[in-house]
């Protein structure tokens, strides 16, 4: 009796000192149970285990542990929830092995401890032998499953467990509902996210913060905020961390709504008024919105008034000014970091990297690159993917070189990035080498790399290639693979297929993205199918994405291009939210339907009343409507204003647009002052541009000296020659005679064009050998016949021969092609064909070639008067 007596007294001492984790005490009371031979009891030992765990004496624990010569199921649990808590999960593992016997408790704190650890797999394992010694999960239990399926992207596990759960009532159960919203959020399925969240009974303030980073993630900002108010409206407790999640919603969102930014300052005013502004972590999520949302001021007085500073308020300042483009900011702030005795960390580099390069600042992205003792894969990640998006795509693929001989082996996220400049550069050959490593390093079924190669294949005009990747993954249904395959169509002109993908994406129930719509958007627009852009039209406003800014620019482009302005102006009105390239659609818009007036009105107002600032875009598109519209001293007067009021250099699209606008004009000597003074002589398009006009004007002079420059830069290019052959004054003004006599060489392509008269269907066929190509054919109508046959007459006098061969057409074909008979030929003789041949030509083909067919004329650079 009185050994029971002093067995409950030690015990309730002991108790005493596992609450206030004194530590000398129970020592005290440890060797007074040694001496008192009460070592034996099994509860007072486990009472030790317990103290000493509490205490962080592991060591010590587990000696008692070991020393005990009865143990029971506490024992082993104690001490295993010990090893758990101290991460050292193998010798966790091995005492759960040695285990007698195990309960519920047992398996949950091994299987929770994998997930912490990172071990996901094993976790699974350990929990399907769970199931096979017939223990039921817990509702603890369940919640590390859905966590450890949510890091691994294992859906088809997730959701059988998830049946599992419903099957047994768990599934209601709030750490279970909440576990199981964040596995299909982190697996990309959203609306079985939200669909989770709705069939919770009850919520708590980790549902509500889940369920707003869910919807903040696919931009769905005003659900989110919903979300929020709701969570305010039923009294669920505000704390640090809900407001972080509502401020990352914010920040994520804010270059794309300008109402992030006021949401953004509400939350700051609730955190000052629930007390929480000291929490770091708080005011680090503070600084992060408003540096995203482009308020460095604001953000900057935040810094300035924090009690404690980390490591990550250094990286979020460093980060916001390198995305606003100010990098003298950004370097002042990392030296400032480093006298006040913080080491840069690697996402400090990371974010001076990208500084650096969004500035377009290479040279000083390369020494912060090289101050670092051990770049890490992250950091060569950050470079390469910075000269990817600022367009050095030559300078990315040979720091993927240096990579190899630094022996630093690329993730998933190089591959990805490479793929990208190999698509930009047009390099089949690279793209096939980038691949067939990506198959060796299993890394072809990422979506991210998948979605690379699908991109670089449709770029490089392989898209049968891109199809069967596209094939191969899209059960996965990752909308960025799905993306890229409707790009890929649309890029090689598969507007039609772009658009199906679109609608199996649809039916696929999958959500699209602004991406998406843009696209398929764009395949409408070429296809200048205004009942299919429509349609595009409702489904963005099914989808509530109608308001978002890349989709109304693509839905104004559109319709625009369908002809259709009017509608395109009123969907411009309407916009919430408009920006930069907005405004420069809408007026690109009016300027290719001949609204050239409305055009420059618009421009007007954009300069003067919306505060956006004028892009290179933007004076494109208004000089293109000043040109359209004859403007032509308007159009001079805002070329000259781009650098002087709005800062930005012109470059030779808006030479070219210039130079068409005094073409146009016929203002020649005005023309010839510019290409005086102009620094992009090398550009071709300007040339075109001017000889085209020459044409116009027969301005044969100026002419020859545009085609001069054309054939220094591509002897082969055959636009020159068309245009030249285009001017109706070959016989007569010798523009042939000059091609002939300044060029041996003569292209193998479309050379001369000449109009042909509507409602006339009579064309007469000539063919003769000319230069180095054989089967020359010269086709015209009964009106250009006497020019044609001019040329004929001309070039059998240079001593070109005619062959004994003549062609008709092929009425087999759909594209009233041209096939040779065998007649004799007589080149002064006339023979009729009749036939649907839509343009008049002279093509020059190799002798090898007998059919010319079957492509329509189109296939050739055609210029139709």
């Amino acid at each position: 009796m009185e050994i029971r007596t002093n067995t409950s007294q030690l015990a309730n001492f002991l108790q005493v000192c596992i609450d206030k984790k004194s530590h000398i005490n129970g020592k005290l009371l440890h060797a007074h149970i040694l001496r008192t031979g009460l070592f034996a009891d099994i509860f007072l030992s486990n009472r030790l285990i317990e103290l000493y765990n509490k205490c962080g004496r592991l060591r010590t624990a587990r000696r008692v542990f070991d020393k005990m010569p009865h143990r029971n199921l506490f024992s082993w649990n104690a001490m295993l929830s010990a090893h758990c808590k101290t991460g050292d999960i193998e010798e966790a593992h091995k005492l759960f092995v040695k285990m007698p016997e195990r309960n519920d408790v047992s398996w949950n704190t091994l299987i929770s401890a994998l997930v912490r650890g990172g071990l996901e797999q094993k976790a699974l394992n350990i929990y399907y032998d769970m199931n096979q010694e017939g223990f039921l999960p817990t509702n603890f239990t369940l919640a590390s499953v859905f966590s450890a399926c949510g890091a691994l992207f294992d859906l088809q596990y997730g959701r059988v467990s998830h049946g599992f759960a419903n099957k047994i009532g768990l599934d209601k159960n709030i750490y279970v509902g909440n576990a199981l919203l964040g596995m299909y959020a982190k697996c990309g399925h959203v609306e079985d996210a939200i669909k989770a969240f709705e069939d919770l009974p009850e919520v708590n303030e980790v549902s509500f913060t889940a369920i707003m980073g869910v919807l903040g993630d696919i931009d769905r900002v005003e659900e989110a905020f919903d979300m929020f108010r709701s969570m305010c409206r039923i009294g669920i407790q505000i704390d640090a961390i809900s407001l972080s999640s509502i401020l990352g919603v914010c920040a994520r969102n804010g270059f794309n709504d300008l109402g992030s930014s006021v949401n953004g300052q509400q939350l700051h005013g609730l955190t000052i008024r629930l007390g929480l502004e000291k929490d770091l972590h708080l005011s680090n999520s503070l600084l992060d919105m408003y540096a995203k949302c482009g308020d460095m001021n604001s953000a900057e007085m935040i810094f300035d008034n924090l009690l404690e500073v980390s490591v990550v308020s250094w990286n979020v300042m460093i980060g916001g000014y390198g995305q606003r483009y100010q990098i003298k900011k950004a370097i002042e702030f990392m030296q400032k970091m480093q006298r006040f005795g913080f080491e840069p960390d690697e996402v400090t580099y990371i974010n001076m990297l990208t500084a650096c390069l969004k500035s377009g600042d290479t040279e000083t992205a390369h020494e912060v690159f090289n101050k670092m003792a051990s770049p890490s894969l992250s950091s060569w990640n950050a470079l390469l993917s910075g000269y990817s998006q600022i367009g050095k795509h030559k300078e990315a693929l040979w720091l993927f070189i240096n990579m190899q001989f630094c022996n630093v082996k690329g993730d998933k996220t190089t591959f990805a990035i490479i793929c990208s400049s190999c698509a930009s550069l047009g390099l089949l050959k690279g793209g096939r080498q980038v691949h067939a490593a990506s198959l060796k390093n299993l890394f072809d079924d990422d979506i991210y790399v998948a979605s690379g190669l699908i991109g670089m294949y449709s770029k490089c005009s392989k898209i049968e290639v891109a199809k069967c990747i596209f094939d191969r993954i899209k059960d996965q249904d990752d909308i960025v693979c799905w993306n890229s395959m409707i790009a890929g169509l649309s890029i090689n002109n598969l507007d039609l297929e772009s658009f199906v993908l679109f609608k199996n994406m649809l039916e696929n129930n999958m959500l699209p993205t602004q991406f998406s719509y843009a696209t398929v958007l764009s395949s409408c627009a070429k296809l200048s199918s205004i009942s299919q852009g429509r349609q595009m039209h409702a489904q963005a406003l099914k989808d509530e994405i109608i308001n978002d800014v890349v989709v109304g620019s693509a839905l104004i482009d559109m319709y625009s291009k369908c002809g259709y302005v009017d509608e395109a102006r009123l969907f411009f009105e309407k916009m919430p939210v408009r920006n930069t390239i907005t405004w420069n659609e809408m007026i690109h818009g009016y300027a290719q339907n001949g609204h050239g007036s409305e055009g420059v009105a618009l421009f007007e107002e954009m300069i003067n009343q919306s505060g956006e600032k004028p892009d290179a875009v933007t004076f494109i598109a208004v000089l293109t409507a000043c040109s359209h519209s004859g403007l032509v001293d308007y159009g001079i007067m805002i070329f000259n204003s781009m650098q002087i009021k709005h800062g930005v250099e012109p470059i030779s699209d808006h030479y070219a647009c210039l130079i068409d606008s005094l073409g146009r004009a016929g203002r020649f000597s005005e023309i010839e002052d510019i290409l005086d003074t102009m620094p992009y002589l090398n550009d071709p398009i300007l040339w075109e541009v001017l000889l085209s006009s020459c044409r116009v004007h027969l301005n044969a002079s100026l002419a020859k000296r545009a085609a001069d420059e054309l054939f220094r830069m591509n002897p082969s290019n055959s636009a020159p020659y068309v245009l030249l052959a285009n001017m109706e004054i070959c016989s007569t003004d010798g523009c042939l005679n000059y091609i002939m006599n300044k060029h041996s060489v003569w292209p193998d392509m479309l050379l001369l064009n000449l109009p042909a008269q509507r409602g006339k269907k009579e064309k007469s066929v000539h063919s003769g050998q000319v230069g180095n190509f054989s089967n020359g054919l010269i086709a015209t109508d009964a009106q250009t016949s006497n020019v044609a046959w001019a040329v004929g007459v001309e070039l059998a006098s240079k001593g070109f021969n005619f062959k004994s061969d003549q062609y008709e057409e092929d009425k087999s074909s759909d594209y009233g092609s041209i096939r040779q008979i065998n007649k004799p030929f007589d080149p002064f003789t006339r023979y009729l064909v009749v036939g649907p041949l839509e343009t008049i030509a002279l093509w020059l083909v190799p002798s090898s070639v007998t059919t010319l067919s079957p492509f329509p004329l189109s296939e050739f650079q055609s210029l139709r008067t």
